[in-house]
């Protein structure tokens, strides 16, 4: 056993008593500065041992998220019809799927951006528009050619009316004439315009009547549109509710749709029955017309983790396009790379990497026009987009890594390129081989406590150390002062 006076010579804080001890005003000062001093650097010490650290390296990308990648996306045409906006992709591998509907939505829009009805719906059509054999024999025109300032007066005049709006350049266009007008011969004959008055069958040459072709969101050629009186013509000033037909383009097919369109309408009356009970296969084959010529596309595409192309264009198996009236202007809401990052996760990511919070998303918000009807007409919007991945590493409270995020961020410049084919918004995008990699650092509570004894013990031994000379100083001046009072 050890004795108590053996424990106390291993004293390091060996007492001075109080009698021997002087306070001094000098060192009443110091002692206030030091404890200040003392408070302030452990603020600071603590503040930095709450803030998160992190590190910042470039390594090469190993995603483990797959090969796919998720483009999302906003974009607003209006000068871009629903009924042939396309969404393509292709990338370097020889990957090409046009037309994607799956995962994409259309709504019609006006030019100013603003929604026009519900969800665009583009329907069952058929894979390969069946054409007419018949030849164009100059036996005589069947259907009435139409004009701005015929057009409202037919329209208003019978019930039915079926118009095939053309340009006499169009491909398609010269193949549907021969068997458009047999069939306008045929109907004539069946429904006499002056004894029965049910349905007439039009045409409109595009290329002479720019302005009413506009006026119905003609965009492709033949676009055939179906005008049907509705029972509020008086109440609307003479509305007419109209469709889109993409059936078969023979002489008969023509002619059974032309049937099906004047079996509900009575005979005496020549006004269209509220609803078309005729058990037929044509509504297959015809949509309600576009009101608007603009259209809003939002959705997702899967692509691979190559460099490729995101375009949307005018497509149509059966329709021609005149590149000079194209206008391929947008305005970007939304576009991203990956998945959107749930609230929950953003705000550890936040916490993170303040910096971050969300992908930086060059084109959102951005507007791409092309002025129609000058040199900046008829132009191909290419966006290049140069993608970077960033990886968010965080410490688990048990200790290990977490992979927090994987995000993607994107760099953007945009051009505005002339060229004689059918103009499209094309979004070229290129992934970096490189990814940002962003680590979170722990910060041990041993080192927190080691640096907090440090402050205070370096401030304890250095204010000892001025006072001791101040002390002195102070002292020595009295002695010299007492020296030369003798």
């Amino acid at each position: 056993m050890f004795s108590s006076n053996k424990i106390k010579s291993v004293d390091f804080y060996r007492k001075i008593p109080r009698d021997l001890t002087e306070a001094s005003l000098s060192g009443a000062g110091l002692s206030i500065i030091a404890a200040l001093a003392m408070m302030f650097l452990f603020g600071m010490e603590l503040n930095d041992y709450m803030k998160v650290s992190t590190s910042t390296s470039v390594v090469v990308d190993k995603s483990t998220d797959g090969e796919f990648l998720r483009i999302e996306f906003n974009i607003s045409f209006p000068a871009l019809s629903c009924e042939f906006a396309s969404v393509d992709v292709s990338d370097v591998l020889g990957t090409n799927r046009l037309n994607i509907t799956k995962t994409i939505r259309k709504f019609s829009i006006d030019a100013f951006l603003n929604p026009t009805g519900s969800e665009f719906h583009p329907g069952p059509l058929p894979k390969d528009i069946k054409h007419g054999d018949e030849v164009d024999e100059g036996h005589g025109e069947g259907c009435v050619s139409l004009t701005s300032d015929n057009f409202d007066r037919y329209a208003h005049q019978y019930p039915v009316m079926a118009v095939n709006f053309y340009a006499p350049w169009c491909y398609w266009s010269n193949r549907l004439k021969p068997s458009w007008e047999k069939a306008a011969i045929i109907m004539r004959e069946r429904y006499d315009p002056e004894f029965d008055g049910r349905i007439i069958m039009g045409k409109v040459d595009c290329t002479q009547e720019g302005d009413l072709c506009r006026r119905n969101h003609i965009q492709g050629y033949p676009s055939i549109r179906i005008f049907r009186k509705g029972s509020d013509v008086r109440e609307d000033h003479g509305h007419h509710d109209h469709e889109s037909y993409y059936g078969d383009r023979d002489t008969e097919s023509l002619v059974k749709t032309m049937e099906s369109l004047v079996a509900p309408v009575p005979l005496e009356s020549h006004k269209l029955a509220l609803e078309d009970k005729s058990d037929n296969k044509t509504d297959s084959i015809k949509r309600p017309a576009p009101l608007t010529g603009g259209c809003r596309i939002e959705g997702f595409v899967r692509v691979k983790k190559v460099p490729g192309n995101l375009v949307v264009s005018a497509r149509s198996g059966a329709h021609s396009f005149d590149a000079s009236q194209m206008n391929m202007s947008h305005v970007v809401s939304h576009f991203s790379f990956g998945h959107k990052i749930s609230p929950k996760v953003l705000k550890e990511v936040k916490r993170v990497t303040p910096y971050l919070g969300g992908s930086i998303d060059r084109l959102n918000g951005q507007s791409y026009f092309s002025r129609h009807g000058d040199a900046h007409a008829n132009v191909t919007i290419e966006h290049y987009l140069q993608v970077v991945k960033t990886e968010v590493i965080t410490r688990r409270p048990s200790g290990g890594e977490y992979k927090l995020v994987e995000e993607y961020e994107y760099t953007a410049h945009s051009s505005w390129v002339q060229s004689i084919y059918i103009p499209v918004a094309k979004f070229h995008f290129e992934l970096s081989p490189m990814q940002v990699l962003v680590t979170e650092n722990p910060k041990s509570f041993s080192h927190f406590l080691t640096n907090v004894c440090a402050i205070i013990g370096g401030i304890f031994t250095v204010a000892g150390i001025l006072d001791s000379l101040l002390h002195n100083a102070v002292r020595m001046a009295k002695k010299v002062e007492l020296g030369k009072n003798f």
